[in-house]
């Protein structure tokens, strides 16, 4: 049998009762292992994720990937670099490193990883190495900045992960911070796109994102104040876009909108030039706005600091050692 073909089939990974319940035997799995086929992040368990996949690295520390680690597995838009976040159980023991399973967790800080206490049980039989989407996008939303919260719920949105129902459910999850999943936009198409969205907003800006200009099925990624068209281009600038890009540029102006085009790396690394600009440009077209930057430099903290006890999301946040009340 293959037992690799059939530990992928099951989500990537196995342990090794389920695997003999499904026909695999000793003599496979050793197979396997030696082939490279498989690998076992911890004792009984076997997967087909290689050594540096966050979700063996997870397993290996004893849970699964949570938070911004869970959505940039499934393929989210990230801003920077992030610790590997792993959700284990509440009455976890045994964690170990996210390298080397033979060497306890607490014995390899600081290594990178925060774990959080709150898995009601660990995996049985098989595991997908992330936890549900709803489950790492309160953690997101509870506990990273604002802005990225935001960009993952635009990312969630718009990829068609998170439909309206759930983005009530978890509104009710989120209790008083359920208005951040007002603030996603599923029409948003980038990272750079929500970010510029998000800080303009919070500056006092009026903002409306993709309107179609010139009577045409043409789209401009953000109008600020009915007047500036904010148009966020790749990491990468691409030849053969440029003619293209320069034609919609002349379409915006005909348009009547003043058009800016700042790269991404612009709003990653010098957002308060990007932002000086827009503000000059409704300057000159004779609209003040009344700016507020503490509320874009808001962005950067996360929705509260404070983070309930109860809290399913976040209870049990540990970075140092042993689980609550050990």
């Amino acid at each position: 049998m293959d037992a690799a073909a059939l530990v992928a089939r099951h989500g990537g990974a196995l342990d090794r009762r389920r695997l003999l319940e499904l026909g695999a035997t000793d003599h496979d799995l050793r197979r396997s292992l030696r082939a490279g086929a498989l690998d076992r992040p911890r004792r009984g368990w076997y997967s087909t994720w290689r050594f540096r996949d966050p979700r063996f690295r997870a397993m290996r520390v004893g849970g699964r990937l949570t938070g911004m680690s869970a959505l940039t597995a499934l393929g989210c838009w990230a801003l920077g670099e992030h610790p590997l976040h792993v959700a284990v159980p509440r009455n976890a023991a045994r964690l170990r490193s996210q390298w080397r399973r033979k060497v306890r967790w607490a014995d390899a800080r600081p290594g990178g990883v925060v774990v959080h206490w709150v898995a009601p049980a660990h995996d049985r039989g098989s595991s997908t190495g992330v936890v549900d989407l709803l489950d790492a996008l309160e953690l997101v939303c509870r506990a990273e900045p604002l802005e990225v919260a935001i960009a993952a719920l635009d990312w969630a949105r718009s990829s068609g992960r998170l439909d309206r129902f759930d983005a009530a459910v978890l509104a009710a999850r989120l209790g008083s911070l359920g208005r951040i999943v007002d603030r996603a936009d599923e029409r948003c198409e980038s990272l750079p796109e929500s970010l510029a969205r998000s800080r303009l907003r919070a500056a006092g800006m009026h903002v409306e994102s993709q309107v179609r200009y010139s009577g045409t099925l043409e789209r401009v990624d953000l109008v600020v104040e009915g007047a500036v068209a904010v148009e966020v281009d790749g990491d990468e600038h691409h030849r053969e876009t440029f003619e293209l890009d320069r034609a919609r540029d002349l379409a915006i102006t005909r348009a009547g909108l003043h058009g800016l085009r700042p790269s991404a790396r612009h709003v990653f690394g010098a957002w308060p030039t990007v932002q000086a600009a827009v503000e000059r440009a409704l300057r000159e077209r004779g609209i003040l706005v009344r700016l507020d930057n503490s509320g874009v430099a808001a962005l950067r903290r996360p929705a509260t600091r404070r983070r309930s006890t109860r809290s399913p999301a976040t209870t049990g946040l540990a970075r140092r050692g042993a689980p609550p009340g050990s």
